[in-house]
């Protein structure tokens, strides 16, 4: 990614001289492509590049924060941070005593989607489109390629100094398959950190896909009732997430005195056999 317009002695001069306890700034670049098929359609094709951030501040206990789209006159934005927190402090400012860290992350790359040409990435995903309307009783298709670099930078006035930087890649795929009035679908969505290799040898995997659409055109239809049932790892977790993650939110338990009483350190939820442990 291309040097930000701002260096690290920037960054940390806007940290320091504020009648504050704690301030800290953290700034983000991020670059992405995208393209995405609607059937034939090509529905949409492009890039984007932006930076932003924000800056937060602690004084006697009240918290002050700020964000921004663009990357100058940091200090000023710290300093507003320190206004805003000075408004609310009332009391006293406790701070975990954490040593600083110092840290330059670089991305894991092994075939870097930044040096891929989008017409070629454009092509595969074509091809990839091409399989599934290619598939008998196929009638629609929803593609979709996407890769993003992002370096996110943290610095606190404690000495923290964080540069890290990520690419990503990913890839979506939607079969729907169509007969009698019957519809069904097949999909999958596949991700990769520093890797483009794995979106050019994926056929097989659309393949089957499609097939598990159509073949679900003949599959027998499910009589309402309660049913034991084997969930695999990725479903379980989004079970998990909508049924612990959202209701466990700091800003949602903030604003709701009951279910802060539901959702006390120690509660326990469902049988014993149940565990949930977040790997982040």
């Amino acid at each position: 990614m291309s040097p930000l317009p701002v260096s690290r002695e920037e960054i940390e001069a806007a940290l320091h001289g504020h009648n504050a306890d704690y301030v800290e700034l953290r700034i983000e670049e991020n670059s992405a492509n995208r393209i995405a098929y609607r059937g034939r359609e090509l529905e949409d094709l492009g890039g984007s590049t932006n930076y932003g951030g924000c800056a937060r501040a602690l004084v006697k206990g009240g918290w002050g924060f700020v964000s921004f789209n663009q990357i100058s006159d940091l200090r000023g934005k710290v300093a507003l941070a320190v206004q805003q927190a000075a408004l609310v402090g009332k009391g006293t400012s406790v701070l975990a005593d954490v040593p600083k860290v110092e840290a330059v992350v670089e991305p894991q790359l092994r075939k870097d989607p930044r040096n891929v040409p989008l017409a070629e990435k454009k092509g595969y995903l074509e091809h990839y489109n091409d399989i599934v309307l290619g598939t008998p009783n196929i009638k629609s298709s929803i593609v979709g390629y996407g890769d993003s670099a992002k370096r996110v930078i943290f610095a606190s006035s404690v000495g923290s100094y964080i540069d890290q930087s990520r690419v990503e890649v990913t890839c979506r795929l939607m079969a729907v398959a169509s007969r009698d009035g019957d519809v069904q679908q097949a999909g999958f969505s596949v991700g990769r950190l520093g890797d483009f290799s794995f979106f050019e040898g994926m056929d097989e995997h659309v393949a089957v896909t499609a097939s598990r659409a159509v073949e679900l055109l003949d599959a027998p239809a499910v009589k309402g009732a309660e049913y034991p049932v084997v969930l695999d790892p990725i479903l379980a977790g989004v079970f998990c997430h909508e049924a612990f993650g959202h209701l466990s939110e700091s800003d949602f338990l903030y604003e709701n005195p009951k279910m802060q009483e539901v959702m006390m350190l120690g509660r326990k939820f469902g049988q014993p056999i149940l565990n949930i442990a977040d790997g982040a």
